[in-house]
């Protein structure tokens, strides 16, 4: 049996926004800064939704001064409510939906997010039985009721999957490899910084300095990559690195990225 691409792996993962009823652009809340134009209370339509629930300023969203809704993706979390787990029912024609939507949107995310990193970790060729035990019970989790992902402890699912991504992350980097897990390196030259093969987890890297850097297998998981500098560095071979995390670095096309995620369009210019 062959085996379907990485990519393809991930195609239920990727957000559909023409399968969904906006709910991103409802249900959380965001505060006027950098990152938006405007303030917005949480399960309050952003006055910028239409009515068919796209983006009535999506191409423009950068200029307009909404960054931080091209760097949110909902890994198909979306689509999956709206359609599966409400049957096509949206809180715009049922506003008694709203409230339990809202509320299962960011749990659905994390299993979804999960569920990307178990699908990489797959093809990582160690602890494969327990990885595909994890995949399964997590798909199980995604697929619940709206009443059983209200139930799901999402902290505790979320430190299991970590420490098992951990443990898959040391066994791929090798011994002796460059620790700087939740490290403060806020708008540091990391040019000439050990990095290669390093443990990055949740490190700060906001504003970073990583121009053509090799970053070998680096694991990346959680790393906050606003506005790094990543252009010419190479990130082909990073382990759990999303596309958010991508879309929120400075790059260009000389930048090198894993399979999985792409250049975003604000590279190019």
């Amino acid at each position: 049996m062959t085996e379907l691409p990485l990519i393809d792996e991930r195609a239920q993962l990727r957000a559909d926004c023409s399968r969904c009823a906006g709910l991103c652009c409802v249900a959380p809340s965001f505060a006027a800064s950098a990152d938006f134009a405007i303030d917005k209370p949480a399960g309050v339509p952003c006055p910028n939704l239409a009515d068919d629930f796209r983006c009535g300023i999506h191409p423009q969203l950068r200029e307009r001064g909404f960054p931080g809704c091209t760097v949110f993706d909902c890994f198909g979390a979306g689509q999956r409510i709206t359609q599966e787990t409400f049957g096509g029912r949206s809180w715009r024609e049922a506003p008694e939906l709203a409230a339990v939507q809202f509320a299962v949107l960011p749990v659905v995310r994390h299993l979804h997010e999960a569920l990307w990193h178990l699908t990489e970790a797959a093809t990582l060729g160690t602890a494969g039985e327990e990885v595909r035990d994890l995949h399964a019970t997590t798909e199980r989790l995604a697929a619940g009721t709206a009443e059983q992902l209200r139930a799901v402890d999402v902290a505790g699912h979320r430190a299991r999957v970590g420490e098992l991504l951990g443990r898959i992350s040391r066994e791929v980097r090798g011994p002796g490899r460059p620790d700087r897990r939740g490290a403060d390196l806020i708008g540091r030259d990391l040019r000439r910084t050990r990095l290669r093969d390093a443990s990055l987890r949740g490190a700060y890297l906001i504003g970073a300095d990583l121009r053509g850097v090799d970053l070998g297998r680096a694991d990346l998981l959680g790393a906050d990559l606003r506005a790094a500098d990543v252009r010419g560095a190479d990130l082909s071979r990073c382990l759990f690195l999303t596309q958010p995390q991508v879309t929120a670095a400075r790059g260009d096309m000389s930048t090198r990225l894993p399979v999985a995620v792409s250049a975003p369009a604000h590279w190019a210019g």
